[in-house]
C-alpha cells in the first residue's frame, strides 16, 4: 500500500521500469533526479535490488550499486545504503554474494535466492520508508524487466515492490535494440492485470535520428496499451562520460593518446569505474583487453583491476596467456598497477583457507611483487584519504575488499593512510599494488601519476561528471514530458 506522511498525504515517488536489461533505466533515473533537484525538490534515488560487481562505499560504511551513487550525486546528496538495500554481486555463473543494507549476508546459488526474498522485502520496504520520510520525492529504478513473469513470485525488484509500496510505474523501451513496439505492447500482454494497473505510461529511449519518424509507432503503442506516452528520448552520446555500472558497458576510449594504458577485462571484473577518469583524458589511449586478445606491445601501463573472484580470475588471466604477455611487458620496461584483486594477483601466493571465494586452497600468484595474501571473512569497507608515496600527492579513494596482504615489498608502500603504509611497490618502482579504488578521480593525483609515465592531464573529472549530468537533464527536458512525470509521482 502507499506510504503516507503524518498528515495522511501520500508521499510522492515514481518508478522507472524497463522492457529489458540495459535499456537506460539508470541514466533516466539520474536525469530525473537532476531535473527535480534543479526545481528545488529534495529528491533521492532508490533501487530495491541491484546486481552488479561495481559498488560504491557509502558514508554509513556499507556498499551500494555504483549507479545509485551516481544518482545520489545527481540529487546533490550523499550516497547511503538505504538507496540500494539489496545488492547481488556475482561470484560464479550460478552464485552471488547477497549484500543487505550495505553488509554481506550470505553467498547463495541462484536457485536458492528465492527462499531469501520474503525477508529481503521487509528490508527493502524499511529502507524505502526511511528515504520517503527524509525527502520530498523518491525516484525508483527497477531491475531487468517486469515481463520476466517467470520470476514474478516473490519479486522485490519490479512489480512486487511497486505493488507493495504503492508506487506508480513508467515503462522504458529501448528502440536502439529494435522491436520497441513489441517490447512495450508485449510487456503489457504478459503482465498480471493487477501489475499492469500500476503502469501509468511509457517512454521510448535511445532513438537515433529524427524522433518524429517514430510518430506512427508511438501512437500505435498508445492505442494498443491505453498507456500515456511521456516522449521519445534521442540517444545521449555523452553517457560514455558517466561512470558505467554494467561490465557490458566497458569500452576502449581515446585510442589515439600517446600514453598507452591497457586494462585486462577479467571475467569477474569489479569496481571498474577506476578507469573512467583515464578514459576521459585526451592524452591517454585506453585499451580494454578482452578474452582472446593479447596485451598490446606498445603499452606503457597495464592495469589489473578489481575482481569478485580473485583466484578464479587469476586462472582466467592465465588461460588468456596474459601472464606471458605481462612478463614480456615487464621485460620491455613497462609499468604494472594492480588494484585490489589485481594487487593480490601480483603477489607470490593467494591463500583462501576458509573457502570464502570458492574452494579452499592456495594459488600461486604472478610473482611480480614480493607479497602474499590470505583471504579473511571480514570485508573492509571504508572511504580513504591517503598520500601517494612516490609523488607526495594527496589522493582519495575507497576500500572494498577481503584479505590481508603482507611481505617485503610492503616496505615500499604505494601510499600512506594516516601515516601508515598501504600497498606495495617493487624494488625498481615499476610494479605497484594498492587496495585503493577510485584514486584516479582526483585530478592532482591523476596528473602526477601520468606525469611519472611521461604523460599529461588536461581534464577535471568531477567537474566533467557534473556538467554531463546537467547536460543529461537538459536533454531529457527537451524531449520528455518531465513536468508530467514529476506530477505523476505526486
Amino acid at each position: 500500500m502507499p506510504f503516507f506522511d503524518r498528515q495522511g498525504a501520500i508521499l510522492p515517488a515514481l518508478m522507472i521500469q524497463g522492457c529489458g536489461s540495459n535499456v537506460g533505466k539508470s541514466l533516466l533515473v539520474a536525469g530525473l533526479c537532476r531535473a527535480a533537484r534543479r526545481r528545488g525538490i529534495p529528491v533521492a534515488p532508490f533501487k530495491p535490488q541491484n546486481m552488479s560487481n561495481n559498488a560504491a562505499v557509502t558514508a554509513d560504511g556499507g556498499e551500494i550499486g555504483r549507479a545509485q551513487a551516481l544518482q545520489a550525486l545527481a540529487s546533490g546528496i550523499v550516497p547511503h545504503t538505504d538507496m540500494n538495500p539489496v545488492l547481488l554481486k556475482p561470484e560464479t555463473d550460478t552464485g552471488a554474494q547477497v549484500v543487505v543494507c550495505g553488509r554481506r549476508l550470505a553467498t547463495v546459488r541462484a536457485r536458492d535466492y528465492a527462499a531469501l526474498k520474503p525477508q529481503l522485502l521487509t528490508a527493502v520496504l524499511d529502507s524505502f520508508g526511511r528515504l520517503r520520510a527524509a525527502h520530498d520525492l523518491v525516484i525508483v529504478e527497477g531491475a531487468g524487466s517486469p515481463a520476466e513473469v517467470n520470476l514474478r513470485k516473490g519479486d522485490i525488484a519490479n512489480m512486487g515492490f511497486a505493488r507493495a509500496a504503492g508506487v506508480p510505474v513508467v515503462l522504458a523501451g529501448d528502440i536502439d535494440r529494435g522491436g520497441v513496439i513489441a517490447q512495450v505492447v508485449g510487456t503489457q500482454a504478459v503482465l498480471d492485470p493487477l501489475d499492469a494497473e500500476m503502469v501509468e505510461g511509457f517512454l521510448i529511449n535511445k532513438f537515433r535520428g529524427d524522433p518524429t519518424l517514430f510518430d506512427d509507432g508511438y501512437r500505435l503503442i498508445e492505442a494498443r496499451t491505453g498507456w500515456r506516452g511521456f516522449g521519445v528520448l534521442p540517444y545521449f552520446a555523452d553517457a560514455a562520460k558517466l561512470p558505467a555500472e554494467d561490465a557490458l558497458d566497458l569500452r576502449s576510449a581515446s585510442s589515439g593518446g600517446p600514453t598507452r594504458v591497457a586494462c585486462l577485462v577479467l571475467s569477474r571484473i569489479a569496481n571498474f569505474d577506476d578507469l573512467d577518469p583515464l578514459a576521459q583524458e585526451p592524452s591517454v589511449g585506453l585499451t580494454m583487453v578482452r578474452a582472446g586478445q593479447p596485451i598490446p606491445g606498445d603499452t606503457d601501463l597495464v592495469i589489473l583491476p578489481g575482481s569478485k573472484s580473485t583466484r578464479g580470475d587469476l586462472a582466467f588471466l592465465r588461460g588468456q596467456g596474459w601472464d606471458v604477455d605481462l612478463a614480456a611487458h615487464v621485460r620491455r620496461g613497462g609499468h604494472v598497477l594492480g588494484i585490489c584483486g589485481g594487487y593480490q594477483m601480483l603477489g607470490r601466493t593467494i591463500s583462501d583457507p576458509e573457502g570464502i571465494e570458492g574452494a579452499a586452497g592456495e594459488t600461486p600468484g604472478l610473482g611480480l611483487l614480493e607479497v602474499d595474501t590470505v583471504m579473511t571473512p571480514d570485508k573492509r569497507l571504508t572511504r580513504t584519504r591517503a598520500v601517494h608515496a612516490a609523488t607526495g600527492t594527496p589522493m582519495e579513494g575507497y576500500e572494498i575488499h577481503i584479505g590481508r596482504t603482507g611481505g617485503r615489498d610492503t616496505g615500499r608502500p604505494f601510499a600512506h593512510v594516516d601515516g601508515k603504509p598501504e600497498g606495495a611497490v617493487s624494488a625498481d618502482g615499476r610494479i605497484s599494488g594498492s587496495y585503493l579504488h577510485g584514486m584516479f578521480a582526483g585530478d592532482a593525483f591523476r596528473a602526477a601519476y601520468l606525469a611519472a609515465l611521461g604523460g599529461t592531464s588536461a581534464t577535471s573529472y568531477g567537474a566533467g561528471v557534473e556538467a554531463t549530468l546537467d547536460a543529461l537533464a537538459d536533454h531529457m527536458e527537451r524531449h520528455l514530458d518531465i513536468p508530467g512525470l514529476l506530477a505523476l509521482a505526486r
